[in-house]
């Protein structure tokens, strides 16, 4: 069980949804080996708004992770979503809702999971996203 997320400022009206949110619950708490990887590119505004996905991160830390990209990849204009090596949805330009989604395409999926994995590589931990218990 696996979601990989590259996106530019965690777009509210898609991953602040209860509907996106419990999904992602959902596939985290499946297994103990769930991996949920997210790379933003400038979560300042996600993380000032109380964003439901960062929330959910910090209760399942173990299982969700976020980082952020390193300068190279920040200039990347997409945004891509990737479950289970199969699933996709890829916006080749982030701030526009133009693309494609495929629930059931390997091929296409694993060949942007490669793109994905080294930007994974080169991020930095976000430390923004971690609470601070005082």
């Amino acid at each position: 069980m696996s979601l990989a997320l590259f996106t530019r400022d965690l777009d509210p009206v898609i991953y602040d949804t209860q509907e996106f949110v419990a999904a992602v619950q959902q596939l985290a708490l499946r297994s103990r080996y769930s991996h949920i990887r997210i790379v933003a590119i400038d979560p300042t505004a996600a993380i000032k708004d109380g964003h439901r996905l960062i929330e959910l991160g910090r209760r399942l830390s173990s299982f969700i992770e976020f980082r952020r990209p390193s300068q190279e990849h920040a200039k990347h204009p997409e945004s891509l979503l990737i479950v289970d090596e199969t699933g996709l949805l890829y916006r080749p330009v982030a701030n526009r809702y133009e693309g494609f989604a495929d629930s059931d395409n390997a091929f296409e999926a694993r060949a942007h999971l490669r793109d994905f994995d080294e930007i994974w590589e080169q991020a930095e931990p976000e430390p923004e996203f971690r609470r601070l218990g005082l």
